[in-house]
C-alpha cells in the first residue's frame, strides 16, 4: 500500500516541518506544490528529499492567491503519481485514522479497501488560540495549542481528501477544493480524524488571510469569500470555556460541531 499526499504551500515555514514529520512517521510520500513561497518553506522542504518527499515543484504565483490553478495541477498529479492510495492535504493540517482499522493511514486505508470503499471523508477539529493564551507562533506549537472546537459546515462531506488512485483524472476544483469527486467514488462511511491549526496567533491571522491578495474572479465565483472579506480589526480569540482541550485524537469531540470559524464569525 503506497500512499502519496499531494500538498501545496505558500509561505507554510511554521508549519511545512510538523506536517512533512508526520506524513513521513506513517509511511506516506509527498508530492509538494509550492506557490512561490518567499520564507524557508522550500529550503525546510528540501531537507526531506530522498526521506519521503519524492518531488518539490515550483508552481509561479501571478501576484495573488488563486486557488484553481494548483487544484487543476493536484487533479494531473494525482492521475499520474505512482501511488495505491493519494491525499489532498493542506500544511497545517494532522490526518488520524480511527484506531480500529490500523495504525497508520496507509494501513486503514487497505482496510477500507478491503471494505469495498474506495474513498475517506475526514472530520475536522479545529485548533485555535484562545484570550487566555493567545500566541502559539513557535515551533513547539502543536504541544501548547490544545484547545479546540469540532467543525462540520452544513451540506455534503467537506474533507473527502483521500481516495484509491485513479486512472483518468478526478475533480477536485469543482468543490474548490473540498471533496474529491468521481465517477464510482464510495466513501467510508465513518469519518477520519483530522486536526486543523488555522492560525497561531493574531498577527499570523493577519499574515495568512487579511494581507493576502485573492484571484477576484474566483472571490466572485464564491471562493475565499470569508477570508478575503476579514480585517485585522474583526478578529477576536474564543475563551477556553468555550471549547474543548485536546487530549488525543481518540478522544476527539466532534459533538455540536460548529458550521462557521470563530475567526470568521464576525458579519
Amino acid at each position: 500500500m503506497r500512499v502519496v499526499a499531494v500538498l501545496a504551500t505558500y509561505n507554510e515555514a511554521r508549519f511545512i516541518s510538523s506536517c512533512l514529520d508526520d506524513l513521513l512517521r506513517q509511511g506516506i510520500d509527498v508530492y509538494l506544490l509550492d506557490n512561490s513561497s518567499t520564507d524557508e518553506t522550500v529550503a525546510i522542504a528540501r531537507t526531506f528529499l530522498g526521506r519521503g518527499v519524492i518531488e518539490i515543484e515550483s508552481c509561479p504565483r501571478q501576484g495573488q492567491y488563486s486557488w484553481r490553478p494548483l487544484l487543476e495541477r493536484k487533479e494531473r498529479v494525482f492521475a499520474t503519481v505512482d501511488a495505491d492510495w493519494v491525499m489532498h492535504v493542506d500544511a497545517d493540517e494532522i490526518r488520524r485514522c480511527p484506531p480500529h482499522l490500523g495504525r497508520s493511514l496507509p494501513e486503514a486505508f487497505a482496510e477500507v479497501e478491503r471494505q469495498g470503499y474506495n474513498a475517506v471523508n475526514f472530520r475536522e477539529s479545529t485548533f485555535t488560540p484562545t484570550r487566555e493564551a493567545p500566541d502559539h507562533d513557535h515551533p513547539d506549537f502543536l504541544e501548547t495549542m490544545r484547545w479546540y472546537y469540532p467543525f462540520e459546515p452544513s451540506g455534503p462531506p467537506s474533507q473527502v481528501k483521500a481516495w484509491k488512485r485513479q486512472r483518468d483524472p478526478v475533480d477536485l476544483a469543482g468543490s474548490a477544493g473540498h471533496r474529491v469527486s468521481f465517477p464510482g467514488a464510495r466513501v467510508y462511511p465513518e469519518p477520519f480524524p483530522m486536526r486543523h491549526y488555522m492560525f497561531l496567533s493574531v498577527s499570523h491571522a493577519v499574515r495568512k488571510y487579511v494581507e493576502r491578495r485573492y484571484d477576484p474572479a474566483e472571490v466572485a465565483a464564491g471562493w475565499h469569500r470569508a477570508r478575503a472579506a476579514l480585517r485585522a480589526e474583526h478578529i477576536t480569540l474564543p475563551a477556553q470555556s468555550e471549547l474543548r482541550y485536546f487530549v488525543s485524537d481518540d478522544q476527539l469531540d466532534a459533538s455540536n460541531p460548529r458550521t462557521r470559524h470563530y475567526l470568521f464569525a464576525h458579519g
